[in-house]
C-alpha cells in the first residue's frame, strides 16, 4: 500500500500549525519535515522548536529528513520534538551506521537519504539497521523541482535490493511527486512518497492524495 507524506516544506510558514492539521485531516500518513542547515544544502528552514510546535498542534507522525552535516549533533533534539522517523544523509556522516544505531536506540525509526548521484551501494552495509531509504528524486534544497528521470530506475533498483533483504523496509522518493509521475514511482517500487507542491496546490486535497496513491 502506498503511503503519503506531505511536505510542510510547501506549507504557508505563517500557519504552520494550521497546515499541519489540515493535511492530517486530509488523510495524509505523515509529515514529512525538512530540516536545511545552509551547509550542506544552500537553504535554511526549520528546526526542532518548529518540529516541537507541530507535534504539539498535530497527531500525524513526524518524517523528519536532517539535510545537515554531522546530523548525530542532533538526535536527541528531535527525538525530544516528536520525530517518528529520522532520516540523515549518508553524504553527511562519515560513520553511517554509528548515526543509525543512535537514532535506533533513541527510540525512533531510522531512515537514510541518498542524493540523486550517490550510489545505491552506499546503503548495502546498513541493510540490517535502516527502517526506512529515502532515494531523493532531486538534488535537494529547494521545493517545487521536477524529478530527476534516472532516479526511476535507481528506486527500481532500491526496492530489489530491499527485497532482497528480506526486511520491511519503507522506500520513500522525495521531489517532483505529482500526478504525471506518482504511477511510474509506484510501479518502480517506492511505497511512500513525499508531495509537496502536488498537494498543497491542489483544489480537493483528499481527491489529490487518492490520485497520488493510485486508489
Amino acid at each position: 500500500m502506498t503511503k503519503i507524506s506531505a511536505s510542510m516544506l510547501a506549507s504557508d510558514y505563517c500557519r504552520f500549525g494550521e497546515e499541519a492539521v489540515k493535511m492530517e485531516q486530509a488523510g495524509v500518513d505523515y509529515l514529512h519535515m525538512d530540516v536545511m542547515d545552509g551547509t550542506f544544502v544552500p537553504n535554511i528552514s526549520f528546526g526542532a522548536g518548529v518540529i516541537s510546535a507541530v507535534h504539539k498542534a498535530s497527531s500525524a507522525k513526524l518524517d523528519v529528513h536532517l539535510m545537515v552535516n554531522d546530523p548525530v549533533r542532533y538526535l536527541e533534539d528531535f527525538k525530544a520534538a516528536g520525530a517518528d522517523i529520522l532520516t540523515v544523509h549518508a553524504e553527511c556522516t562519515p560513520h553511517l551506521q554509528r548515526v543509525v544505531k543512535a537514532i535506533k536506540d533513541a527510540g525512533m525509526k531510522a531512515g537514510v537519504a541518498l542524493n540523486p548521484a550517490t550510489p545505491l551501494e552506499t546503503v548495502k552495509w546498513v541493510m540490517d539497521d535502516v527502517d526506512l531509504i529515502l532515494i531523493m528524486t532531486v538534488n535537494p534544497g529547494f521545493g517545487g523541482q521536477k524529478l530527476i528521470p534516472a532516479t526511476i530506475e535507481k528506486t527500481r533498483e532500491a526496492a530489489e535490493m530491499i527485497k532482497a533483504s528480506g526486511r520491511d523496509i519503507l522506500l520513500e522518493v522525495d521531489g517532483g511527486v505529482s500526478p504525471s509521475t506518482c504511477a511510474a514511482l509506484r510501479e518502480a517500487g517506492a511505497n511512500l512518497l513525499v508531495a509537496g507542491s502536488a498537494l498543497y496546490g491542489a483544489k480537493d486535497i483528499p481527491a489529490m492524495i487518492v490520485t497520488l496513491k493510485g486508489e
